[in-house]
């Protein structure tokens, strides 16, 4: 990385989530008020990522970083850039146009896939939302401070679905055939943002009722 870059990751918070769909564990319905009430507010300094790895958790914390206000789904990002891709993150659609996913493809990004698939590939829902299929959209929400005080916000977003994503990745580097090579003991893939959400607008039109 140069000052002239930019290093960007996923840091989502789940947890900071409506709890009605939860299922790992569930939680009673009865439970629901209460949860939406007491969770602790997002904040971007301080809130833990869920699910994203050590990398992504030590990163959050790396001097210089900026983070984006989404509750759930945040992004971090350092250098030059990093303004431009975390400032204006939409609560609604928040992988959508309005996310630092959209910044990035403007940008003309790079995917590092570090140790893991497509099947975690955080840049194919943008795709969906860019795709012509049958969508569902869903509502949620989260805690978030707002003008020093905690709220709870609600945000329309594209139900995302990951069942196919290890599919349309085999099939991109079939055609791409992106570099790859060893990190350590995982499997390193870099891919050009924009040649894969390209490719995979068309993919899920093609492939998903």
């Amino acid at each position: 990385m140069t000052d002239e870059g930019t290093l960007a990751m996923p840091t989502h918070s789940t947890q900071l989530s409506d709890p009605e769909p939860w299922r790992s564990p569930p939680v009673p319905e009865s439970w629901h008020d209460d949860v939406r009430e007491g969770s602790a507010p997002y904040r971007p300094a301080v809130t833990p990522t869920r699910g994203m790895g050590a990398v992504a958790e030590c990163f959050r914390n790396y001097p210089g970083v900026r983070r984006s206000r989404h509750p759930c789904v945040s992004f971090a990002a350092r250098g030059a850039d990093a303004e431009y891709v975390t400032g204006t993150h939409a609560y609604d659609y928040p992988l959508g146009e309005g996310s630092p996913l959209a910044r990035l493809y403007e940008l003309d990004a790079a995917v590092l896939l570090l140790g893991t698939g497509h099947d975690t590939n955080t840049s194919l829902h943008l795709a969906e939302h860019r795709a012509s299929y049958a969508k569902t959209e869903v509502t949620d929400g989260g805690p978030v401070v707002a003008d020093g005080e905690r709220r709870w916000v609600e945000y329309d977003e594209v139900a995302g679905d990951t069942g196919d994503f290890a599919d349309l990745g085999a099939d991109f580097e079939a055609t791409a055939d992106p570099p790859t090579g060893q990190v350590g003991e995982g499997t390193a893939t870099l891919c050009s943002q924009g040649d894969l959400v390209d490719f995979a607008v068309e993919w899920f039109g093609e492939n998903r009722d």
